[in-house]
């Protein structure tokens, strides 16, 4: 199937609204709960934890559902307009809690989030695996790959970097000071655009017509394709942790500028840098094309490690400084951009592995893992965040203790760096799909079949 320029682009538009949603989870949710709706944040850390043990059977299970779907629409569209729709009304509720008492709360919340999960992964397993099938030229999977995410980086950044003052103005003219109404206004803005720009990637972007399979795969089945694969192992391992650091130091971010330096407005100026990460995923291509992916990895861990300790040391000789703050964040950033290439790349690599070792090919099933992990790893930030702040002591809206900030400081800074260095060594160590191993996995393939 020709993969024409305006097919590249429309897909990649459908992640914008998407990760409108996530960023906006994934950064305010916790900050939402805790500030906003006053609620335990040990009991939000707790919540993000157990709401993804379902998750690890509803993930592969829609991986399964849309590996064995078959309609004239294809298997990819149906589940990604369905998911989206369901998924955009859960996500405006998740910030809607007006005339509730604490005790309903608490109960509203933990169904709402649960809820929320379970109908993301409807819309999100198809999407990212319709991307391995756009195009099988490792080349153009590279070009392809960064479009998708240089939209995410920019929903982040809209949301990261204009988010609180988004959210406070629209509370001063529907609300009454306490931010709920501006969330709730907030979220169903990025709800339209959710819709509108998912609407976009069904409506313009063609499936491939596949033959119809008349072996369906169990959920068993699914689960037997994930472990016994150990490249999908692998790069569950190196993803989940890398991804552990970024949403770690996302979670904590605004307490971290807030209570710690004493100037909240760099939350803001921080995300400001997001722009760094979308240059990256543009230069990603080139860069790839120079050095071989494990150089590139290696940069990426490199940029983040480099940018924390920036930040660390800023935090004490000038914490107001812009510029230091900008440049630990550029810095950071850019590691990002380089790393959500590789693993972009890598996961249809993980698949086309699977296809030669296992004879199917079970796209759904195995980016249903990557959905799992990403938000995977909000879960276990979270848990991280809500359990350290409740550890340390830490009350809302008032000058925090020594203890406190210390405790901060280690969630922004230690953990990441730990999960970031831990993602380095798996890949390393353990991720094979690199250089020619995959052609040489397929030459011995070959060779079985020909001698038996």
């Amino acid at each position: 199937m020709k993969l024409t320029k305006k097919a590249k682009w429309c897909f990649g538009i459908g992640a914008i609204g998407k990760d409108a949603i996530c960023n906006l989870v994934g950064v305010f949710l916790m900050v939402y709960i805790t500030d906003v709706l006053k609620l335990s944040p040990a009991y939000a850390g707790a919540l993000f934890f157990v709401a993804r043990i379902w998750d690890a059977v509803n993930d592969p299970m829609m991986g399964m559902i849309v590996d064995n779907t078959n309609t004239k629409w294809g298997k990819f569209r149906p589940w990604l307009l369905i998911g989206t729709i369901i998924n955009a009304i859960i996500f405006v509720l998740l910030f809607t809690s007006k005339g509730m008492s604490t005790s309903q709360l608490y109960i509203y919340v933990a169904v709402m989030y649960i809820l929320y999960g379970m109908t993301y992964t409807i819309m999100d397993v198809p999407y990212w695996s319709w991307l391995p099938d756009l195009t099988s030229d490792p080349r153009e999977r590279e070009e392809v790959s960064v479009i998708p995410r240089f939209f995410a980086s920019m929903a982040g950044f809209i949301v990261g970097t204009f988010g609180l003052t988004i959210i406070t103005n629209f509370d001063k003219i529907f609300g009454n000071g306490d931010l709920k109404a501006g969330y709730t206004v907030f979220a169903i803005i990025i709800a339209a655009i959710f819709l509108f720009t998912i609407t976009i990637t069904v409506v313009n972007v063609p499936e491939a017509k596949l033959e119809k399979n008349n072996q369906k795969t169990n959920l068993k089945q699914a689960f037997k394709l994930l472990i016994k694969n150990d490249q999908m192992i692998a790069f569950m391992g190196l993803l989940l942790t890398f991804n552990l650091c970024m949403q770690t130091v996302n979670g904590i971010l605004i307490y971290y500028f807030k209570y710690v330096t004493g100037m909240e407005s760099l939350f803001s100026v921080f995300n400001f840098c997001i722009l760094a990460e979308m240059a990256g995923l543009m230069i990603f291509p080139k860069i790839a094309k120079k050095l071989e992916r494990p150089k590139v990895y290696t940069l990426a861990c490199t940029l983040v490690v480099l940018g924390l300790v920036i930040i660390l040391i800023g935090g004490f000789i000038a914490p107001h400084n812009v510029i230091i703050v900008a440049l630990g964040a550029i810095t950071l950033k850019l590691g990002s951009a380089f790393s959500l290439g590789i693993t972009t790349v890598s996961i249809a690599d993980v698949i086309d592995y699977g296809e030669l070792k296992f004879g199917t090919r079970n796209e759904s099933i195995i980016c249903s893992a990557q959905t799992f992990l990403m938000k995977a790893s909000q879960a276990v930030s979270g848990l991280f965040t809500g359990a350290g702040l409740a550890l340390v002591g830490y009350v809302p809206d008032v000058e925090q203790t020594s203890t406190a900030i210390f405790g901060i400081r280690v969630l922004m800074i230690g953990i990441p760096m730990i999960f970031i260095l831990l993602s380095y060594f798996i890949y390393k160590k353990y991720y094979k799909l690199k250089g020619g191993y995959l052609s040489k996995v397929s030459n011995e393939v070959e060779l079985e079949i020909a001698s038996e």
